[in-house]
């Protein structure tokens, strides 16, 4: 699906997206594989080379945010430091942007990595390696979807069940605060309540909701969309009124969430995604404000539903009634305030 781009002057800071070598592991997964590795296996490798030519399909992306995805984790470190491999090695992806061989395209501006917050306070150690290893960290994410249903994540995505109201998670989840580190949370709607209960706890730290909440429509949620729909927009106005809270816009084109259900890759025409997104991107932006809210192409896991630049032309077209204000802010400048890379703006 190819679509003349729209608004292409608009500057964009994609703050969520991937970098990955997935090839050495899909062997190892059962068949038939779960959708959502199945929707991987085109973007097995998923490295600068491939990001740049996303990125630079048309749409002025200034900038992004590498979000933490277990790749390349170091082995010469201890289980819990050998997250550390991560956020070296896509500081160098980075800096090989920063070096201007690429134009003004800032990849990576921003790092989130990974760190056990069960780990309770000890994990303040692994908090300040991450930090040593890049000064372009800024935070962590530590998902939490899990679901009674094996099917609905497939392996090996489950986390522990509830793991956001853990006292063991809270001790460590108290140390990012301190360090002045944002949180990514990601985990399914049905489990909404848990990040409610935790933005209540820690009202001075900024947690990021990823993909909307990620309403569903796999497994035994297929066809349960319009049903669960207003218990995810309470969910999502409870979140909205704790203003350390923040949402991402997208990930709906996941296989997760069904928006579209076929694919990976059938082609839909952004006009047909954004009339799929427009209930739930509407929603948020409507509880958190555009000072609250980013669109995110959550690439290449997005892949599934959208080609990039069809991903982007949607989200235009889902905020063609907004202010050039509000698309500065929904596009690149809430990320770039959120996430501390202002400089890209400039």
């Amino acid at each position: 699906m190819t679509e003349d781009i729209i608004d292409p002057d608009l500057p964009i800071i994609d703050p969520h997206h991937h970098l990955w070598d997935l090839r050495p592991l899909l062997g190892a997964f059962p068949e038939p594989r779960h959708d959502f590795l199945e929707a991987l296996v085109g973007a097995a490798y998923y490295n600068f080379d491939t990001l740049l030519t996303d990125t630079q399909s048309g749409h002025n992306v200034i900038g992004t945010v590498f979000m933490e995805c277990g790749a390349f984790y170091d082995a010469s470190r201890g289980d819990d430091l050998k997250t550390v491999g991560e956020v070296e090695f896509v500081n160098g992806v980075a800096a090989q942007g920063a070096s201007g061989l690429y134009g003004d395209f800032r990849p990576c501006a921003a790092i989130v990595g990974h760190a056990d917050l069960t780990l309770g306070a000890c994990v303040g150690a692994v908090l300040d390696a991450l930090a040593a290893a890049s000064p372009r960290f800024v935070g962590i994410r530590h998902a939490a979807a899990w679901d009674a249903d094996p099917q609905v994540l497939g392996p090996p995505f489950h986390a522990p069940q509830a793991l956001y109201l853990d006292a063991r998670f809270r001790e460590g989840f108290a140390e990012l605060a301190k360090r002045g580190l944002t949180f990514d949370a990601w985990l399914l709607e049905p489990q909404l309540g848990d990040l409610v209960d935790l933005a209540r706890a820690f009202p001075e730290q900024t947690i990021v909701l990823d993909h909307c909440g990620t309403p569903l429509n796999i497994a035994g949620y297929r066809g349960t969309l319009h049903e669960n729909f207003d218990r995810w927009r309470r969910s999502i106005h409870a979140l909205a009124e704790y203003p350390n809270v923040v949402v991402k816009l997208g990930g709906l084109a996941m296989a997760f969430c069904g928006m579209p259900e076929d694919g990976p890759a059938k082609g839909h025409g952004s006009e047909y995604l954004a009339a799929l997104w427009r209930p739930y991107v509407e929603t948020c932006i409507e509880a958190f404000g555009v000072d609250r809210a980013m669109f995110e192409s959550n690439y290449p896991v997005d892949r599934w539903g959208a080609t990039y630049p069809v991903l982007w032309n949607a989200f235009k077209r889902l905020a063609s009634g907004a202010s050039a204000d509000e698309k500065r802010k929904l596009f690149a400048g809430t990320a770039a305030r959120i996430y501390r890379i202002e400089q890209v703006l400039t």
